[in-house]
C-alpha cells in the first residue's frame, strides 16, 4: 500500500473510534433512537468528508503534526478541533443518507451493503434518528478548541452548506427534476448544492481548525469547489458502470428513476473527461500549499479514481 493508502486507512479507522466513543452509548435512554443513530453513523463508508477535514487541516496547520513536545497542549487542542469538525462532517452526512433513503424521497433499502436504516428499524425510527444526528453535529462544532470567532465561522459554513442553500436545497431541486431536461449549468447548480456543499464544507472546515489564513483559504475554497463537483460526476458515472454489489447500495437506480445526470447529459466519456478536468482544477488549486497539500492531491486522486 502507498503512503497516501496508509494514511486514508488509518484516518478513516481513526475517525470511527471517534464516533464510537462520542455518540450516545446503545443503552442510554431512548435506547432504540440511539441504536439507530450508531447504525446510520457506524456503519462503514468510505470516511472521505473526515479525511478531507483532516487534509486540509495538516495542509495550512504551520508545523502541523510535527510540533515539538513542549508544544503538546497546542497539539492536542488541534487534534481535538479536527476530530470535532471530522465528527460533525460524518454525522451530517448520516443524516442527510438515512433520509434520502426514505420511502418519501429516494425508497431506497440498501445502503453500504446493509438495510437502510428505516427497513433495519421503522420509518418513524429513522426520521428521528436523522432529526437527531443534525444538531448532534452543531454541539461538537461548538466544543472546537479553537478561537471563538472560527466557530462562528464553522457553524455559519456548516449550517448553510446543510439547509436550503446547500444540501436540502439540492435534494429539492433533484426532486423536482425527475424526468425534466436540464441543461449542464442547472444540472451543475443542483450537484453543487446536493453533493458539493457537503464536501466543500468539510475542506473549509479543515482550514478554519487548522488556522488556515486568508491566502489558504482561497486556495481550499477553489479546491473543495473543483472536487465537490467531480465527486458527484464520478459517481454519476459509476451508477452505470459499477454493480450494487460494488457500490453497495442499488446501482443504476438514478437512470431507472429518470432523474438528470452527467451521463445522460453529456454522455459516459464525456462525463469522465469532465471528472478528470475537475481534477485538474482542484490539483492546480493547491499547488501553492506545496508538500503540505500532498493529502489533499491524495485525495483527489481517490475521488476521481475510485472503483466504487
Amino acid at each position: 500500500m502507498s503512503v497516501f493508502s496508509d494514511w486514508l486507512s488509518e484516518r478513516a479507522a481513526h475517525i470511527q473510534q471517534v464516533l464510537d466513543r462520542e455518540m450516545p452509548q446503545p443503552d442510554v435512554v431512548p435506547t432504540r433512537l440511539h441504536q439507530a443513530m450508531r447504525y446510520a453513523v457506524l456503519g462503514g463508508g468510505k470516511r472521505v468528508r473526515a479525511a478531507l477535514v483532516y487534509a486540509a487541516g495538516l495542509s495550512c496547520a504551520k508545523q502541523g503534526a510535527d510540533r515539538a513536545p513542549e508544544s503538546a497542549g497546542l497539539e492536542h487542542a488541534f487534534a481535538r478541533a479536527l476530530d470535532c469538525a471530522a465528527v460533525a462532517v460524518e454525522l451530517v452526512h448520516a443524516y442527510s443518507l438515512v433520509h434520502d433513503d426514505l420511502p418519501c424521497m429516494d425508497d431506497d433499502v440498501l445502503r453500504r451493503g446493509q438495510p437502510t436504516v428505516h427497513i433495519q428499524y421503522d420509518e418513524p425510527t429513522a426520521l428521528l434518528a436523522g432529526d437527531a444526528l443534525q444538531p448532534l453535529a452543531f454541539e461538537f462544532l461548538a466544543q472546537m478548541p479553537i478561537a471563538p470567532d472560527r466557530i462562528v465561522q464553522a457553524t455559519q459554513a456548516l449550517a448553510q452548506a446543510s439547509g436550503s442553500l446547500g444540501m436540502a436545497g439540492g435534494q429539492a431541486i433533484d426532486l423536482a427534476s425527475v424526468g425534466v431536461n436540464l441543461s449542464q449549468e442547472e444540472l451543475q447548480h443542483m450537484h453543487r448544492l446536493k453533493t458539493g456543499a457537503l464536501l466543500s464544507v468539510s475542506v473549509m472546515l479543515g482550514g478554519l481548525a487548522g488556522g488556515a489564513t486568508a491566502l489558504e483559504q482561497q486556495a481550499l475554497k477553489r479546491y473543495a469547489s473543483a472536487m465537490g463537483l467531480a465527486f458527484q460526476v464520478v459517481d454519476d458515472v459509476l451508477d452505470v458502470t459499477a454493480d450494487t454489489s460494488t457500490l453497495g447500495k442499488t446501482a443504476g437506480k438514478d437512470a431507472a428513476a429518470n432523474k438528470p445526470t452527467y451521463v445522460t447529459l453529456l454522455g459516459l466519456a464525456p462525463a469522465q473527461a469532465l471528472a478528470k478536468e475537475l481534477h485538474r482544477e482542484a490539483i492546480n488549486a493547491i499547488a501553492p500549499l506545496g508538500q503540505s497539500g500532498r493529502y489533499l492531491v491524495g485525495l483527489a486522486d481517490f475521488i476521481v479514481l475510485r472503483d466504487h
